[in-house]
Formats: C-alpha cells, structure tokens, sequence
C-alpha cells in the first residue's frame, strides 16, 4: 500500500477522533445525524475511499468513548447508544463513583473494539460465500428488514403500520422530482431522501417551536445546574486491564463476541438485553451496576463495528442498522456509491482491514487516554462554551448543501417535508433501521403493490 496513501488514512483518523471526542461528550447528539452526513461529504468529495473509512472507523470508536462521559458526570446520555446505561451510571454516581464508572466504561469500551474488530473481519470472511445470493434478492432482503425490525421494536404495530405511507411519501417524491424536471427521468434521488430521514427528528422538534403551547411547555426558566467531581488520576500510561477486573473484562468480552454475532439486531436492544444479562448475577449494587456498564460499552463497540464490517466486507449491500444509518454513505453514495459499485467492490480485503486498524487504533490511543485523565474537564468546557445548537447547526446546513446538489431547491423542499413525517414516526417509536430498511425496498414495494391493484 502508497506510504502517503497510509500516512493520509493516519491524519484523516486523527481528525476524527478530535472532532467526535467533542461530539460525543456533547449530550443527545445522534449517531446517525452527525456520522452520516459528513461521511456522506467525504464520499461526494472524491477523498480516496480507503481514507473515508479510516476516518468513518476513527469517528465512530472516539464518538463510542466519549458519548458516555456525560451519562457519568452528568447522568445525560450523550447518544442513543448510551441510553441503556443511564441507570447504572447513576447508581455508581450516588456513591460518589462517577470516576470510576467513566473509566469502567472507556475500558469496556476499548476491550469491546480490540475484540469486535478481529471477530467482525472473521465472520465476515465466513459470510463472504452469501454475496451472490443477498445481492440478487437484496429488494426481498430489506423488505424482510424493515418487518423484523419493526417486529422487534418496542412500539411493532405502528412500526409495522408505517412502512407502506413511508414508502408511498418516498415514491412521490421521486416522481415529483422527475415530472418537475429537476432530475433526469433514469435518475434515482437517494441521497437527498437519506438525508430527509436521518434529520427527521431534529426538523420535527425545530417545527414544534412554532407551536405556541409546545414551545411553552419546553421553555426553561432556569439554567440547568450540573454537579462535576474531579476523579481521582491515573498515574502512567492508562490501561483497561488495570482499571477492570479479570471479571469485568471477561464479560466485556463475551459481550463483544455475542454483540458481533448479533450485527443484524438493533444496536440499543442487543446492548440492552445481553449487557443485563451478563451482569444480572452479581448481588451488590454497585458491583452490578460496574459490570453492567463496562460490558454495554463493549457491547456497543461491537454492535457498531461488526454491524459495519460484515455486510461492507461480506455482502456489499447494508443489511445491518448500523450499516443502512450512520455507516449508509460507504454503501450507497449516488454517484460515487451505488449498491453494485461499493467500498465492497472497489477495496481489496487488506485494504478494509488496513483502514478499520489504522482508524480503530489511532482513535483508541488518543481518546482513551484523554477520556480517562479529562473528562471532567472535557466535560465541563463543552457545557459551558460550546452550545449543542452549534453541533446540530452544522449538521443541518451540511444536510441543506447536500440535498440542494442531489435535487436543486425542490430537494431541500422535499428533505424538509419527509424529515417532518419521519420525525413524526420518531417520535411515536419507530426506529431509524425501519425507515432506512424502507427507503431502499420502497422502489420495489410500490412496483408490486402497483402490480396488484
């Protein structure tokens, strides 16, 4: 492989990993909303493909060390993924232990990368022989997708009951875009659609401002007050097997394996049911609630990694939650990216593995060892001057640039109109995986619903 090649692969993790540690310390920032666009970006931008997922890799290992650092000091989840540990965090934080359950959780979190990252690249390579197969029916495939994600989502029936109206909304728009003539009548729009969805959420609640009584009810009269500890410092070189036990890291790591197996789950239900599981046996409290956040840290690690790396080496075509959200714009980047003519197709194997190492490790060295010494620092500088709307400001007007060069100002109309009924869907339960799992098989879906009627 190029020297220079390797040495950009260095610098563009780098830079991942110092603007997604301040991300993820940032509370309530989706992993999907501020992964995928900028990912996105980079693809559209022409930056060598070896370099993007040295970079997605970074992203995406610094964004799941830091995300918790706010559910420690703060008991604030600072992602989606971080959610499922609120609870525990808490219990070690009454006792004054919000410095040990930062570096429980950064540990398990690192044990969870250097054990997802080997066992993802095996099983990948063992599921390489289905390709042929999962390409040829991939309509059927994500079709399939959407129903079993929405089955096994909390809230099934209105998860099950929005597939068809969502994909009916997506179809118009494409038809709308090719009757006005803003795009060509062979084209198929995707990205500015992606978009649409991925910023769902954030657009629903921008609208509810304009609503007199929603924006009443969300105002606030005082500032939030944050109680920050300093923990006590880790002298040397800060290691997870010091900081864990032989039994923590033990259930970190079977966490791990049984999170890459599950790639095609939901990431926050697999971290969820495995990461109680493996920690229900311990009697004392805070014990528990210890075993309990290293082995969801390590669980989501894996969930994220090999929810990328097996369908990207695999299969090509985005069958997990991870892959079809945040990790979208490496399968599917219309026109740099289709699904016959992705990082699947263009990388070689070593080149994967070379790009998810370099991105995996530089992010690890760097933002471990600053999340174990600062993160009451880190912490507290983000509360204080950097405004979340800054973060989210950023994302949205990436979004706008992007949906406007896929579809010209009807695009940025149409991003607008289905992120409000996707942040409508949000916001009543149905999850992300649903509507992206729907956005791919809606072509297909409405040829045949078409048919029978």
């Amino acid at each position: 492989m190029d020297p220079m090649l390797i040495l950009w692969m260095v610098l563009a993790a780098f830079g991942a990993t110092i603007l997604y540690t301040a991300i993820g310390v940032a509370p309530g920032t989706d992993e999907t909303a501020v992964l995928a666009p900028v990912t996105l970006a980079l693809v559209l931008a022409g930056v060598p493909l070896p370099v993007v997922l040295a970079f997605f890799m970074g992203a995406i290992v610094a964004k799941k060390l830091t995300d918790s650092i706010p559910v420690a000091v703060a008991g604030i989840p600072g992602g989606v993924m971080s959610a499922p540990m609120v609870e525990h965090a808490l219990v070690l934080k009454s006792h004054g232990r919000a410095g040990t359950s930062i570096q429980k959780m950064a540990s398990g979190s690192v044990i969870g990368t250097l054990v997802a990252v080997p066992a993802s690249l095996a099983l990948a390579y063992a599921l390489t022989p289905l390709a042929d197969l999962v390409a040829d029916y991939a309509d059927i495939v994500f079709l399939a997708g959407a129903v079993v994600l929405a089955l096994l989502s909390r809230e099934r029936w209105i998860s099950l009951a929005a597939i068809v109206p969502l994909a009916v909304l997506i179809q118009g728009l494409r038809g709308l875009y090719e009757v006005t003539g803003v795009v060509e009548a062979d084209a198929s729009v995707f990205v500015s659609l992606f978009l649409g969805i991925t910023i769902g959420p954030l657009i629903y609640s921008l609208f509810e401002l304009t609503v007199r009584p929603r924006r009443e009810s969300m105002r606030r009269r005082d500032p939030a007050r944050i109680d920050l500890r300093e923990a006590a410092r880790v002298k040397g070189f800060a290691s997870p097997f010091r900081i864990l036990d032989r039994k923590e890291q033990a259930s970190a790591a079977t966490g791990a394996v049984l999170g890459t197996l599950t790639f095609f789950l939901t990431p926050v239900g697999t971290t969820t049911l495995i990461g109680e599981a493996l920690a229900s046996r311990v009697k004392d409290r805070v014990a528990r609630a210890a075993r309990a956040i290293s082995t969801m840290d390590g669980l989501a690690n894996a969930t994220y990694i090999a929810g990328v790396l097996v369908p990207l080496i695999a299969l090509g075509v985005p069958v997990s939650p991870m892959a079809i959200g945040p990790a979208n714009p490496l399968f599917n980047a219309p026109p740099v990216l289709t699904l016959d003519q992705n990082l699947h197709h263009l990388l070689s194997y070593g080149e994967i593995v070379a790009a998810t190492v370099i991105g995996a490790l530089v992010a690890l060295l760097v933002t471990y060892q600053v999340a174990i010494r600062y993160a009451e620092r880190i912490s507290e500088f983000v509360f204080r001057h950097i405004p979340h709307e800054a973060f989210l400001g950023l994302f949205v007007s990436l979004v706008v640039l992007l949906a406007f060069l896929d579809a010209g100002l009807l695009g940025v109309a149409g991003v607008l109109v289905l992120a409000i009924f996707a942040g409508r869907l949000h916001r009543w339960g149905v999850n992300y995986g649903v509507m992206f799992m729907t956005l791919y098989a809606a072509p297909w879906l409405m040829e045949h619903l078409a048919i029978g009627a």
